[in-house]
């Protein structure tokens, strides 16, 4: 891998990563309004340790783990930098089942925003099928049906690695669901929440909106190296604008359909690799480049 494809793939990692915790920034901003400035200060110093290198870092080290246990530790995490023929082959053999998981699971994550979130309308069709909403389960249901039974085909360890991923969906969700549901209580202080329960609330939310973004980052590589820095940089960029300027990046009302168009090709794109369909590297970064950048100039029209 040369300088600039590393490069093109941290930068990518780091929009997708910064742009598909959004969500993230608004609970994590509203929250800590409402914490003494001592328990602030440890969530953006030892929480941010906690959630750039622990979650980000480790996380997708011990997915790729679990794919490919053969590779072992050192194996895992220098995996697509080194030239042994029985670290490639592992590699290879995990690549399906992790992709196909990955794949699912993104998938899944657009057609319940498309379908079921609410949301500013960014091209035509969306307001009907945001009408439609009861046909999310009936058109998952079916994809999960077709890609497992192609999946099966070729590899059931494949098709087990879809229904992972469709698992961890629905298990994600709920606690995003949860999340949305106890916001109101911490921001309003109704309970007599102490500031260490908040803090520990926002760390595991964290986590969980994090699995978008580790999940999405092995459709840019599997180079843990790679994600742990571009997926970092992406968390930096979230705590920025929690204690910045999130207020600002509100404004910009499409970028949430940017951060979900680009969660739709980064699935596909998962897919496709789980099919073996070749697909460039350059693929995913630059796809998410035009998401993002084309919901950001369609936000910034309306604030001229």
């Amino acid at each position: 891998m040369d300088i600039f494809s590393a490069i093109l793939i941290i930068v990518g990692l780091a929009l997708f990563e910064g742009i598909s915790s959004f969500d993230n920034a608004i609970i994590n901003a509203e929250v800590l309004g409402t914490v003494g400035k001592k328990a602030r200060k440890w969530f953006l110093t030892w929480g941010l340790f906690f959630g750039v290198f622990v979650v980000r870092g480790v996380l997708p080290f011990l997915i790729l783990w679990a794919a490919a246990p053969s590779l072992g530790a050192s194996g895992t995490f220098f995996a697509t930098f080194q030239d042994n023929v029985a670290v490639k082959t592992a590699l290879e053999t995990a690549a399906p089942i992790l992709l196909a998981g990955g794949g699912v699971f993104l998938i899944f994550l657009f057609f319940h925003w498309l379908f079921l979130e609410p949301k500013k309308y960014g091209f035509p069709g969306e307001r009907y099928l945001h009408s439609q909403g009861l046909w999310f389960y009936a058109i998952i249901s079916i994809m999960l049906s077709v890609i497992v039974w192609y999946a099966l085909k070729i590899n059931p360890m494949m098709a087990f690695g879809a229904i992972i991923g469709s698992s961890a969906f629905f298990i994600t969700h709920g606690f995003k669901q949860q999340a949305e549901q106890s916001e109101e209580k911490l921001v309003h202080g109704k309970g007599n929440i102490s500031d260490i329960s908040k803090i520990l609330y926002l760390e595991v939310i964290d986590m969980t909106f994090s699995i978008d973004g580790v999940l999405g980052a092995f459709a840019f590589t599997f180079a843990i190296p790679l994600i742990l820095v571009g997926n970092g940089f992406g968390a930096l960029i979230v705590r920025y604008f929690t204690i910045n300027n999130i207020e600002r990046v509100q404004k910009y009302i499409y970028l949430k359909n940017g951060a979900m168009y680009s969660v739709l090709f980064l699935g596909l794109i998962m897919l496709a690799g789980a099919f073996g369909i070749h697909v460039p590297h350059w693929l995913a970064p630059i796809t998410t480049f035009a998401s993002v950048g084309y919901f950001f100039m369609k936000s910034k029209k309306l604030l001229v």
